[in-house]
């Protein structure tokens, strides 16, 4: 997360029935994902990260959407991005600091960030292009800080977005409830994890 993991802190969505943007006709979700162009990225699902009082979604339920996302997506054949942060000047990283057991798997590509979000200076944007990678899903901790700013980083990129509602969490409910039914509307789709599928062979 960085910012010295800011600080702690209280439900959901805000105005509309759905916790969820409706789907636009230039969704990427329609009439699926293209496995090939796309790429999971999961911001700072460390262990000291997830063990903070998170809400609405607490940080266990964010790593099992997390994770379960991780597996369709390597089922796929599609590219997972594991994200953690590192305080720049201590020689030592705070206790709980790797990335949660089985979130990163051989084959994704893992990245180590020092700010905020998760391109400035990580060679991110680069290797997603080596892929071909056009469309990223975001998920992770937290919601309007790691995972925030890096979409403001990937749409300045050109990247289309898609962000897993369920699999991402706030500091606070409030904070979460603002970036998903405000920001993120303006930058993407808003779904739930089980929405994100990939479009059928054929």
């Amino acid at each position: 997360m960085t910012v010295h993991d800011h600080q702690r802190g209280a439900g959901r969505n805000s105005g509309r029935e759905s916790p969820h943007a409706p789907h636009s006709a230039l969704s990427p979700l329609s009439p699926g994902l293209d496995p090939a162009r796309t790429a999971l990225v999961l911001v700072d699902l460390m262990d000291r990260i997830v063990a903070l009082p998170l809400a609405p979604h607490s940080g266990p339920d964010v790593l099992t959407a997390a994770c379960g996302l991780a597996a369709s997506f390597r089922d796929a054949g599609a590219t997972v991005v594991a994200v953690r942060a590192q305080r720049t000047g201590p020689a030592e990283q705070p206790p709980g600091s790797g990335l949660v057991e089985g979130v990163a798997r051989d084959g994704d590509l893992l990245v180590v960030k020092r700010t905020v979000g998760a391109f400035h200076d990580t060679g991110l944007h680069d290797r997603l292009q080596e892929r071909g990678i056009d469309t990223l899903v975001l998920a992770g901790i937290a919601t309007n800080m790691g995972v925030e700013s890096t979409a403001r980083a990937a749409a300045d990129h050109g990247y289309r977005l898609v962000f897993a509602e369920d699999a991402m969490s706030g500091l606070t409910a409030a904070e979460h409830r603002a970036t998903v039914s405000l920001d993120f509307p303006r930058f993407g789709t808003v779904v739930s994890a089980a929405e994100v599928e990939f479009v059928g062979p054929g």
